[in-house]
């Protein structure tokens, strides 16, 4: 006998109903609040059932987290499900129905209905879980600094404009960049043009040395010279002096956060089976790597490669009614949107190194010479990525069994 447990999430408490094939009910829809002894109850109940049972709950942001841990842990199969595809699930009713217990029940059924396809939550899954958090905490943190840098970059166009593009050098590994550390210590044009090319030589030679950065010929004539032509709005004066560099410590402070996810990610990434196989791929690198594997996840949920397209809403679909067959569809743009941007970013990659027999490349570019929208080819490209993606990735899983299987 089969037990279907539904468990409709939100926040602070589930509503759970469970029930059997030819839609007999077992309990009834109920209120269970996240706490240890409420949860306990409901897993010492689903325990003490006959039969087999299984529980669905739905990825609904962080609140199923406490329903998975507590199942997961005491060893009952439980499987989180996206949203999307309970959502779809047919109630042969006319009549639109939305509350807690209607959706328990269309959970507790779509168990059912897909009995032997459920996925089990493993405790690699917990390593993902935790890659996916902290990728969500990069995107977050990435946008902070990014409107933290633009407010600082518009305080230092009225003291000293263009200090951003003075320096090429790449952004370190600990998130430091040179134009930041050098606007700290020179945030106003006549800091530099004022003491005389002499005085500023030795100062900049004592601010790479400082900073441990290599001290590249005339450039300090290069900067004093272009200091010496720029309009100021602000006056050197100790208020904006102060506005400036405390913008300065708060763009440090999210860069070395950034910095600090980035190696946690990178670490946690290389846990798993499929890191070296993603880390391979060209465009690919310790930032890139680590955020489609978090956004991806375990490649096994998807069944073939248009599902992982489809997840990624890079997906064209398909819109065709009897002789009307529409060849040209819109992308989905269901799923993902931070998988979306790591792949454009891989894209843009691609597009400015390119690399001449890569085949995501090749492929971009035959779209963009056709005159195709940014858009189009991007996203063109981006599902292809995810194609030969799922393929390699794919394959290495397998062998992996195999090994694993022989050596059993």
């Amino acid at each position: 006998m089969h037990n279907a447990v539904g468990i409709d999430v939100s926040k602070g408490k589930s509503t759970v109903t469970i029930i059997q094939p030819e839609n007999t009910v077992i309990r009834k829809p109920f209120d269970v609040p996240h706490a240890v002894e409420q949860l306990n109850e409901l897993i010492s109940f689903v325990k003490s059932l006959d039969g087999e049972t299984r529980a669905v709950c739905e990825c609904t942001g962080r609140y199923h987290e406490p329903i998975l841990k507590a199942f997961s842990e005491a060893g009952i199969f439980i499987s989180a499900v996206n949203p999307k595809l309970i959502k779809g699930m047919g109630e042969n009713t006319l009549r639109n129905i939305k509350t807690d217990p209607a959706d328990a029940r269309k959970i507790a059924k779509y168990t059912l209905d897909n009995w032997t396809s459920l996925r089990q939550y493993s405790s690699m899954d917990d390593i993902r879980l935790q890659l996916k958090t902290l990728n969500s905490q990069y995107s977050f943190i990435l946008k902070q600094r990014t409107a933290a840098k633009a407010n600082l970059i518009s305080l230092l166009d009225n003291t000293y404009p263009g200090v951003n593009r003075l320096f090429k050098s790449p952004a370190r590994s600990d998130g430091s960049e040179k134009w930041i550390d050098y606007a700290d210590s020179f945030w106003h044009a006549e800091c530099v043009s004022k003491i005389g090319l002499k005085a500023f030589t030795e100062r900049y030679s004592a601010f790479c040395k400082k900073h441990h950065y290599n001290v590249r010929k005339n450039k300090a004539q290069e900067l004093y010279e272009a200091s010496k032509d720029l309009i100021t709005v602000f006056p050197k004066d100790s208020t904006y002096k102060l506005l400036i560099q405390q913008q300065i410590q708060q763009v440090r402070l999210l860069s070395g956060q950034l910095a600090a996810i980035k190696n946690e990610m990178d670490e946690l990434a290389s846990t798993l089976p499929e890191y070296d196989t993603v880390m391979g791929i060209y465009g690919v690198g310790k930032t890139y790597g680590p955020q489609l594997i978090a956004e991806i996840g375990d490649i096994s949920r998807f069944n073939h490669r248009e599902a992982l397209t489809a997840y990624a809403g890079v997906d064209p679909g398909a819109n065709q009614s009897g002789s009307r067959n529409q060849k040209s569809n819109k992308a989905s743009k269901i799923g993902s949107s931070r998988l979306r941007k790591t792949l454009f970013l891989i894209m843009t990659t691609l597009l400015q190194n390119k690399p001449a027999n890569d085949p995501v490349y090749q492929f971009l570019d035959k779209k963009r010479s056709e005159g195709k929208p940014y858009l189009v080819y991007m996203t063109a490209g981006a599902n292809k990525f995810l194609r030969i993606y799922y393929g390699k990735v794919k394959a290495h899983i397998r062998e992996l069994e195999q090994d694993q299987r022989s050596e059993e």
